[in-house]
């Protein structure tokens, strides 16, 4: 044949092929029966294709599905070729199989039963055939949750027992348990050991749990100063699995309030005035915290206080915390308590305390009184605290705080040795009632129990931290509380504006007064790059007087993170 005539025969030969195989073919499935049939349709399968092998590939996808529901003896008969793009095939589904029984042997955990829906025999579990697949994954998860990550489920021996239910017995091939040899901190190599030991609970020589682990990290939203970067991952190796955590530090520490200072005309002293509220958080890698505070008020008075909190010392789940707390009232008084407390971290929100306080208070007048004299008391206290986090609102971090404690004890001076008891209540709680709108609700009081009572060691509340409206530490109290709300309305992620809502009832033995006070204003709170920037404006009235706008108060305040 010439060559230009060969050429040409290819060519069209080309386009027969290529029109040939190009047509959309047809599929019908034909079970045994029309009541089959029907399950086939019900179960539903493509019926146009583009070439004879994604026929094929259909034909086994339902062939599996079938299967599944529990027609298991489904074979393909025949494929036959009616015409040009029709192709039929007949299928045999058989009867369906509702029930099948596994056994097992005596190794076999029957705990992890508890996981599926199932009945039980002796040595043996029953199914619904068509819960098989997803009962038997559950299984083979809860398996590798014990350390053996690599394990499979397979039945075997598979056999008939009745018209609607078939045996086989189940066959665990296991690989060598996994156990925790080494755990590595990414990102924050400095991380406290102490925290992935006893916050997480974390450690090497433990069985290998993949869900328990990230449940674990996931503590880390409880933390303040470490982030979770990404996922845990597990590297195994022949004789070894390591564990990584992608951690991050955050910066967390705080600052708040001015300071002034200047000469006394009398004393020739420098006298600061003002307020200073720091904290320092997990600077030297230890999860470590500490306070410093200082404020002189409008009313001649002092307030230094200093404490620490040393968790999960050497490794234990023990922590400590100390601090010292003086209090100076003008020329009256000056109260030194020193207080050493041991606490137990039971988990990320737990904590109970343990510890003694020591409190030694001067008279600074010439003359001792029936009310004001020197003097000394020394409490054992107890203490519960509860913490619930939401760190991911820098606005609003904590969304429930509950603190309780109490001290038992005894107040000794020239009169003799009294015996008192004091309870302190100090709790608050965020109600989320949609992205924009939330109240705040805090409720804070104490009650000191004594036989007779001296000024020096009386409670004083009122301001900022307390009830609102009213002078820093003005009002003197027994016994005292004092309820604080806030309507939140949040007009961005930075920004939110609230209402003040304050009441309070306190009892002075000493003078023998009880009253109730009342504190109304609002506020607005404005987070910048300096820090949180929060602006009140408060008026407080007393049950046995009447409003005064000239008796409000303006707090301002800006709590700056570094």
């Amino acid at each position: 044949m010439p060559k230009k005539k060969y050429s040409f025969f290819i060519f069209f030969l080309l386009i027969f092929v290529n029109e040939t195989f190009s047509q959309s073919l047809s599929l019908e499935v034909k079970p045994e029966s029309e009541r089959k049939t029907a399950i086939v349709d019900s179960i539903g399968y493509k019926k146009k294709f583009s070439n004879y092998l994604s026929i094929t590939s259909e034909l086994d996808t339902l062939r599996y599905k079938l299967t599944r529901l529990g027609y298991i003896d489904t074979t393909l008969d025949s494929v036959t070729k009616e015409n040009d793009t029709l192709f039929r095939a007949k299928m045999f589904l058989g009867e369906k199989i509702n029930r099948i029984r596994i056994h097992y042997d005596s190794i076999f955990n029957t705990e992890l039963l508890n996981f599926i829906d199932h009945t039980s025999g002796d040595h043996f579990f029953e199914l619904d055939i068509a819960q098989l697949e997803s009962s038997l994954n559950e299984l083979n998860s809860k398996v590798a949750e014990q350390g053996d990550p690599f394990s499979t489920l397979q039945l075997v021996n598979i056999s008939k027992m009745t018209y609607d239910l078939i045996s086989a017995d189940l066959k665990i091939v296991s690989n060598q348990k996994r156990r925790i040899d080494k755990i590595i901190v990414k990102g924050y190599e400095k991380f406290p050991q102490s925290y992935i030991k006893r916050f997480m609970k974390l450690r090497t020589g433990k069985t290998l749990n993949l869900n328990d682990i990230k449940d674990k990290v996931e503590l880390l939203d409880d933390l303040r100063f470490a982030n979770k970067i990404r996922d845990p991952e597990v590297l195994f190796t022949k004789d070894s699995t390591t564990l990584y955590l992608y951690l991050e530090k955050t910066r967390v520490n705080n600052f708040d309030g001015f300071l002034g200072f200047g000469t006394n005309e009398n004393t020739n002293r420098i006298e600061f005035d003002g307020y200073l509220d720091l904290r320092l958080i997990n600077n030297l890698n230890f999860g470590e915290t500490l306070n410093l505070f200082y404020k002189s008020d409008e009313i001649d008075q002092q307030t230094f206080r200093v404490d620490t909190d040393l968790p999960y010392l050497f490794g234990s789940p023990i922590g400590l915390q100390i601090g010292l707390n003086i209090f100076r009232k003008d020329t009256t008084f000056s109260n030194a308590s020193q207080y050493a407390k041991i606490n137990y971290q039971i988990n990320a929100q737990h904590r109970i305390a343990a510890g003694i306080t020591s409190t030694n208070s001067t008279n600074l007048l010439d003359n001792d009184t029936s009310i004001l004299n020197d003097y000394t008391s020394n409490y054992y206290t107890v203490g519960y605290n509860y913490t619930k986090s939401q760190f991911y609102d820098p606005l609003f971090p904590i969304n429930f705080w509950f603190d309780l404690s109490a001290g038992f004890g005894n107040r000794e001076n020239d009169l003799g040795s009294q015996s008192q008891t004091v309870f302190n209540l100090n709790t608050y709680k965020i109600f989320n009632l949609n992205p924009k709108n939330s109240i705040y609700a805090r409720l804070n009081g104490a009650i000191l129990t004594s036989d007779d009572y001296l000024d020096n060691e009386l409670f004083r509340f009122g301001g900022i931290n307390s009830i609102r409206g009213f002078e820093e530490n003005s009002l003197v109290a027994n016994l005292f509380g004092v309820i604080n709300t806030e309507y939140r309305y949040r007009l961005s992620n930075s920004i939110y504006v609230h209402s003040v809502l304050d009441a309070a009832y306190f009892e002075n033995q000493i003078t023998d007064a009880k009253e109730k006070l009342f504190g109304f204003g609002f506020g607005l709170g404005l987070l910048t790059n300096a820090g949180l920037f929060r602006l009140n404006y408060s008026s407080g009235k007393s049950e046995n007087r009447q409003f005064r706008l000239s008796d409000s108060k303006v707090h301002v305040s800006l709590t700056a993170t570094f």
